[in-house]
């Protein structure tokens, strides 16, 4: 896979498997993500699960815009990843990837822009965010920073 267009990562006092409970859980990300306000999984779908579908909510300031995610990857204590789609359009691929070390972990944030340059410019309107890379790499420090002190504080 090509280098990411965003990527933070960040030591966790907690087992993987902990971790990876907050990354697969929607309202749980909800909480701890800069844009992500919240998500339903489809068709019957209760839980991270190779094919389940979700459609997600966005917020940035006054914006609001949704995406439907299929899940490609979960594997508990391991790696969380996603497909984002909007419009039947790709977007982005969102990645968790835990690394146990010690009594703790790592969890790194990556995600990678899929979107063709005539879709980035019409998502500016929708979005407000020009500098995509820019904003996820702040986005994605944040995030990683709200789940480890979701996990500790357990």
């Amino acid at each position: 896979m090509s280098t990411p267009t965003a990527r933070g990562e960040i030591d966790i006092d907690a087992p993987a498997e902990d971790v990876y409970r907050v990354v697969s859980d929607l309202p749980a990300m909800a909480v701890a993500a800069e844009e992500f306000v919240g998500g339903s999984w489809l068709r019957g779908a209760e839980e991270a699960a190779p094919g389940a579908r979700f459609r997600g909510r966005n917020r940035r300031g006054w914006r609001r815009w949704s995406t439907l995610a299929t899940v490609t990857d979960a594997e508990p204590g391991r790696r969380f990843a996603f497909e984002v789609t909007s419009l039947g359009l790709p977007v982005a691929r969102w990645q968790y990837d835990l690394e146990p070390r010690g009594d703790g972990c790592r969890l790194t944030e990556s995600t990678w822009d899929k979107r063709k340059s005539w879709f980035s410019r019409l998502t500016v309107v929708a979005t407000g965010v020009s500098d995509r890379a820019s904003v996820n790499t702040e986005n994605i420090a944040r995030t990683l920073s709200r789940v480890k002190v979701a996990v500790e504080t357990r």
